[in-house]
């Protein structure tokens, strides 16, 4: 992504520092400390991406910076990585370089994908990337790549359902002045057939952002449980609150057949209708269902600490408990992401990281306390995730 969008702010103190800094949020959205703040270890598995990397992606794909690292599982077997904006041999490091000079120049390709039968990430993700020609990372849904109509075609969210994958990406007009916040045009799906190697995005699943740029579905992120996918939303940028709707497995890019859920129930209709999980500022979500905790679990940015975070809820709808850090950038300055990988498993979370100075993604691994669930709050929602 755009460098704008990766700034990070002054460093924070330490891992478990919970000052507020950068642009502040209303107290009363801001959620209260976890009392686990001090158990918690954050390491770095491995770097996955650019020069160095243990993919070696600069030298056997020409990707020698690039982000996010958004994981889903598929049905052979695979897990696939979508990442952001991705850039080749011309592009000279530090920060993205996305629209500052020719695409041709930097080798700009606004997505990329790879794919790995590695289904242990304790020792890092090794992967390869689909291409569009020999050692040559393919962009899978093209942009204009141009600023003020549209900048990129970024991924927010991936599944695979009946062995068809599922890409959310959105649309981005602009990139703002400070870290943080751009504006989109629509928010979209694209699907692929052959384990990743084609993308046909599917025009009737836009959802053209509002003239406030406050549309709920910007920024997309799936999880499924149940024969439903829940589908997490967030407004451009990273500073909005999340949104639930949910949807059958085999209606996702039905509209019609999505539900929203209002704060009391689960209604069809606009999505204006849908009522906040959790208050802002949520950035990039990642959410999973872990059997093994019996809950569920969101990573996300939260740019007001300039952390990563963790929080949890018995339902998809909540109630979610406070934010756990596991990374700031008093440790990893220029963070962004955090992205779950589908591996993790009870106490042992594993996820993606982006570090702006460096444009590349991480792997990395926390471990959580074993008395993790006490955070949860004791309320469950009234009308089940089912009904």
């Amino acid at each position: 992504m755009t460098n704008h969008r990766g700034r990070a702010a002054t460093a924070l103190a330490g891992l478990v520092a919970t000052a507020t800094v950068g642009l502040a949020v209303p107290a009363a959205a801001q959620p209260k400390a976890s009392p686990l703040q001090t158990s918690l270890h954050t390491s770095k598995v491995a770097l996955l991406t650019g020069p160095g990397s243990i993919n070696e992606t600069d030298v056997r794909y020409r990707v020698r910076g690039t982000d996010l690292g958004i994981m889903w599982s598929d049905q052979r077997g695979n897990l696939l990585t979508a990442f952001g904006d991705t850039f080749g041999a011309n592009w000279t490091g530090s920060g993205s370089g996305a629209g500052t000079t020719s695409p041709a120049r930097q080798d700009w390709r606004s997505n990329t994908l790879a794919r790995s039968g590695d289904q242990d990430p304790s020792h890092g993700l090794a992967f390869d990337f689909v291409t569009d020609r020999p050692g040559h990372a393919k962009e899978l849904v093209p942009s204009l790549k141009r600023d003020n109509d549209e900048v990129s075609t970024i991924p927010t969210g991936g599944v695979n359902l009946d062995g068809r994958d599922y890409l959310a990406y959105m649309s981005v007009r602009h990139f703002g002045p400070s870290g943080g916040k751009w504006i989109t045009n629509y928010s979209a799906v694209a699907c692929s057939d052959d384990g990743g190697q084609t993308w046909v995005s599917a025009p009737e699943t836009r959802r053209p952002n509002t003239t406030a740029f406050d549309d709920h579905f910007q920024m997309i992120s799936y999880a499924t449980r149940d024969g439903f996918v829940y589908v997490f939303g967030t407004p451009n940028g990273r500073f909005g609150s999340a949104y639930l709707a949910r949807v059958p497995e085999r209606q996702l890019l039905d509209q019609t057949a999505y539900q929203y859920w209002t704060g009391a129930s689960w209604q069809r209709g606009s999505s204006t209708i849908a009522a906040p999980i959790m208050p802002g500022p949520v950035g990039e979500l990642s959410v999973r269902y872990d059997p093994a905790l019996g809950s569920w679990l969101t990573t996300y940015l939260d740019e007001s600490r300039h952390a990563i975070v963790l929080r949890l809820a018995p339902q998809p709808t909540g109630p979610w408990s406070p934010e756990i850090q596991l990374a700031t950038a008093g440790t990893y300055p220029s963070l962004y992401g955090g992205f779950q990988h589908p591996a993790s498993h009870g106490t042992d979370i594993y996820f993606t990281m982006t570090q702006f100075s460096q444009y590349n993604v991480s792997l990395m691994h926390a471990r959580l306390p074993r008395n993790v669930l006490d955070v949860l709050p004791g309320t469950v929602p009234a009308v089940p995730v089912g009904g």
